[in-house]
């Protein structure tokens, strides 16, 4: 395990709790604490209309920080089928914006019951041995002035199941399978999950380079 800075913390551009406390899990234990931005006040939403996962990170990344003054990690993640042409990738988050009730805001529990059920609409002439998938998520990484200083990006393959299964993680998860696991991320426990997802692949891949950058901006 590398050397770490000592208390560090880190502003997380996302207000999704679960992903806050998955990232947060994955950093704890070299010495870097994370802070959702939902803990500052006036921080705007930051317009993801970027048409890449990179480009909606540094976006993130830069904006946010620029506004807190902090070290600001983002990371844009999403699903992507191949029998979709890598739909709906970057619009994962919003796949079904178009089926909410008149056009109103939705809950995030509720947006993902949409997500995923036009996902399963858009496969239902798909045979199960070609819903191949993967998850993607870029990570970007910006000092206090909003300059993104790093990026790493890193995926999961696995299939796309009919009928969910498991209540962890958040949204497409129930339906994402491991075919090595024979189990979905949604049953994956947090530990097993920390090994395997995308986002703990990037985030492993991303904290060497991270704790060295801190580690040289305080010398």
């Amino acid at each position: 395990m590398p050397e770490h800075p000592s208390d560090t913390t880190l502003v997380l551009a996302s207000r999704n709790p679960k992903k806050s406390r998955e990232i947060s899990a994955l950093l704890a234990p070299y010495g870097l604490k994370v802070v959702g931005v939902d803990q500052f006040a006036n921080v705007p939403e930051v317009d993801e209309d970027r048409d890449s996962f990179i480009g909606n990170a540094q976006k993130k990344a830069a904006e946010v920080a620029q506004v807190v003054r902090r070290w600001t990690i983002a990371e844009d993640s999403g699903l992507c089928v191949d029998a979709l042409n890598g739909a709906p990738g970057v619009y994962s988050a919003r796949y079904a914006h178009e089926d909410r009730p008149d056009g109103e805001s939705v809950d995030r529990q509720t947006q993902d019951s949409l997500n995923n059920a036009k996902l399963i609409r858009e496969l239902s002439d798909i045979p199960r041995d070609r819903r191949t998938a993967k998850y993607i998520c870029h990570v970007s990484v910006a000092d206090p002035e909003g300059v993104v200083r790093l990026d790493v990006e890193c995926a999961c393959r696995g299939m796309i199941i009919d009928e969910p299964r498991g209540e962890n993680g958040f949204g497409y998860d129930p339906y994402f399978s491991i075919p090595e696991y024979h189990r979905t991320f949604g049953e994956l426990s947090g530990l097993v999950k920390n090994c395997l997802s995308h986002r703990s692949r990037a985030m492993q891949r991303l904290i060497p380079q991270l704790v060295a950058l801190l580690a040289g901006e305080r010398r």
